[in-house]
Formats: structure tokens, sequence, C-alpha cells
């Protein structure tokens, strides 16, 4: 086992809350607030700060509009976003093949 593997694993997405809300939105264009919080089971205020700090280090895009006169906010992944979640899963996925009893 190669301990070097897991130091390398991206800290901002590593953390359950936020790993959750980058598989989702690596499923879909775009998914909205409520739509990650009820799929996520999280508080608003919880679901708020991971999606700010996944905001912050660029890989989620968030866009506020209006639909039928009521506020609506939805998320996406930026392009370094998709980029950051797939090299997370390759090292996932290498750390695994690494540990497989053979």
């Amino acid at each position: 086992m190669n301990p070097e593997a897991f130091s390398q694993l991206n800290r901002v997405i590593h953390e359950k809350g936020r790993l959750a809300i980058m598989s989702m939105l690596a499923a879909a264009p775009e998914l909205s607030f409520t739509e990650l919080r009820g799929a996520l089971a999280m508080t608003d205020g919880n679901l708020t700060t991971h999606i700010r700090a996944l905001q912050q280090e660029g890989y989620v895009a968030v866009a506020k509009s209006y639909q039928h006169n009521r506020p609506l906010t939805t998320c996406s992944l930026t392009a370094a976003g998709r980029k950051a979640f797939a090299e997370y899963i390759d090292l996932l996925e290498q750390i695994v093949r690494q540990n497989k009893p053979k």
C-alpha cells in the first residue's frame, strides 16, 4: 500500500458532504439548491457552507434567478470542477487497485 496516494486526495472534494454534491452535479448539467438539499438530506446552512467552499475553489458555479416569481438557485460544475472531480475519482480508483487482494 502506498500511503502517499492518500495524501494526494483533494481535501476540498474528499469531505463527505462535498463529495456527495460533486457526485450529483457530475451526473446532471445543473441542479437546484432544493433538489440538492432534498437528495442529500442537508440543512440549508450546511448545504450553503459546502457549496460556498466548492464555489471558492472554482469547482461549482451558482446562478440565482426567478421561476414563477420565486427565487431559484441552481448549481453546476465548472470545467475546473469536472477536471478536479475526474482526477479525484481516478486517484481513488488507483488506491483501490493497489489495495485489491490478488
